[in-house]
């Protein structure tokens, strides 16, 4: 019998879970489906996420006959004899030529696609789960649109289990006495990591593994040993969430590494990296700072490499962003500088712009006083001159206090040197 998830493979477009930057209404890859002229693509994603689905749907749509090669396992020969067919009854319409993994296959191999690719009669469809601006040669990619298919959200995951459920149900006709409960569902669903096949395959050994004669139940302890992952109490839209991000927060503004790597796991362990990305971005810059500017530059690098890593992977920058931040130095003073003016601009009358700094850059303004008075820094000796910024009702406001570290000392040592040698100049 074919695995549960070729038995199930979607027939339409409606029916792929997950893909609705390619998929939904309107976007380009659903237009250029619908509309039936079907140009060379390459897929790039990773596994269970519906590439070959799609491929099948454009087939099926087209008419054109479906060839499937393996690029691990194929030669220039299997292209040659699919090639062979064309212009027969083998072929009426023109082949569509699925090649999975096409990574694999060398510049030569690649090449010698070119042919049928240029003239139109094989229509290739390419998948790969590594970047193809990296390992697809360049020819093929200048013939071919790239549509990059992402991890299925859980929530669409669990649309596709259910309806999994239903047809295992009918097959072993336990439909009127199966119950499943849904912390089950939910688990195989965020266990999977984006992987509806894997989703899918869990969720048939569960079934497989129905005693006969037992009432059928479909539990969460079930679905933890078909996944071979604990549930973790752990819910995006719940107290537990926000709980697990707050102590992983705190752990790192409190400098203990140790704490910030074991939340830091808890996370990793339920699959929700963009939550953590998102927190290791604002800690960045709310809570190391100005002490260490670089911080938040090294954890942008780490958090676009989780991104395109995903897990399990995506862990290893995950955990060296931070380790990092829980060990740098740290500085709240951006934040509560940008917080006081806030505060200032939703409470007070904080005044117009000064006459001197506004826009001068078109005919009148002079008449009106804009600008005339201002005075360029870079051209006053280090680059600095005293003059008024802030509006007059707030003028002598200081929302930044320098941190006491060693960086922001640095940088209150330098101001002090710039505004001396001003009023040593009489620039002010």
């Amino acid at each position: 019998m074919k695995p549960l998830a070729d038995r199930l493979r979607p027939a339409s477009i409606d029916d792929v879970v997950g893909q609705q930057h390619l998929l939904g209404k309107g976007k380009l890859l659903r237009r250029i489906i619908e509309n039936n002229e079907i140009p060379n693509m390459i897929f790039y994603g990773p596994s269970g996420v519906g590439k070959t689905t799609v491929a099948n749907i454009i087939a099926a749509r087209t008419g054109k006959t479906l060839h499937r090669l393996n690029a691990t396992t194929a030669s220039v020969s299997d292209i040659k004899n699919i090639a062979a067919t064309l212009d027969t009854f083998l072929a009426p319409d023109g082949v569509l030529l699925y090649l999975d993994e096409i990574q694999h296959f060398n510049k030569k191999q690649q090449q010698s696609l070119l042919e049928f690719m240029e003239n139109g009669k094989i229509t290739l469809i390419a998948s790969t789960t590594e970047n193809p601006y990296f390992y697809v040669y360049n020819a093929v990619l200048s013939r071919s649109i790239v549509f990059e298919f992402k991890p299925v959200p859980p929530s669409e995951i669990e649309r596709a289990l259910e309806r999994a459920a239903s047809a295992l149900a009918d097959e072993m006709h336990i439909s009127d006495k199966l119950r499943i409960e849904p912390d089950a569902v939910r688990h195989l669903a965020e266990s999977s990591n984006g992987d509806v096949r894997k989703a899918l395959n869990s969720l048939e050994a569960v079934f497989l593994a129905l005693a006969p004669g037992d009432e059928p139940v479909i539990d969460l302890d079930a679905a933890e040993q078909a996944a071979q992952k604990k549930a973790i109490r752990y819910d995006k839209d719940g107290d537990s969430h926000y709980d697990i991000l707050s102590a992983f927060q705190k752990s790192i503004r409190g400098s203990d590494p140790d704490a910030a790597v074991h939340y830091l796991a808890r996370l990793v362990s339920a699959g929700d990296i963009q939550s953590i990305c998102r927190r290791l971005l604002v800690m960045a810059s709310e809570d190391v700072g100005l002490a260490y500017p670089m911080a938040a530059v090294i954890v942008k690098a780490c958090v676009d490499s989780a991104l395109q890593l995903g897990f399990p992977e995506a862990r290893i920058p995950l955990a060296e962003a931070a380790i990092l931040l829980a060990t740098a130095p740290k500085s709240n003073s951006a934040i509560s500088a940008i917080g006081a003016a806030m505060r200032d601009i939703e409470t007070i009358d904080t005044g117009d712009v000064p006459v001197h700094l506004k826009d001068s850059h078109y005919s009148g303004s002079a008449k009106l006083g804009h600008g005339t008075d201002y005075v360029n820094p870079h051209s006053m000796p280090n680059h600095y001159i005293k003059q008024q910024y802030l509006p007059d009702n707030i003028k002598d406001r200081v929302y930044y206090e320098f941190g006491n570290n060693k960086t922001e000392l640095a940088a209150r040592e330098y101001q002090k040197r710039l505004r001396g040698s001003a009023n040593n100049g009489k620039d002010s």
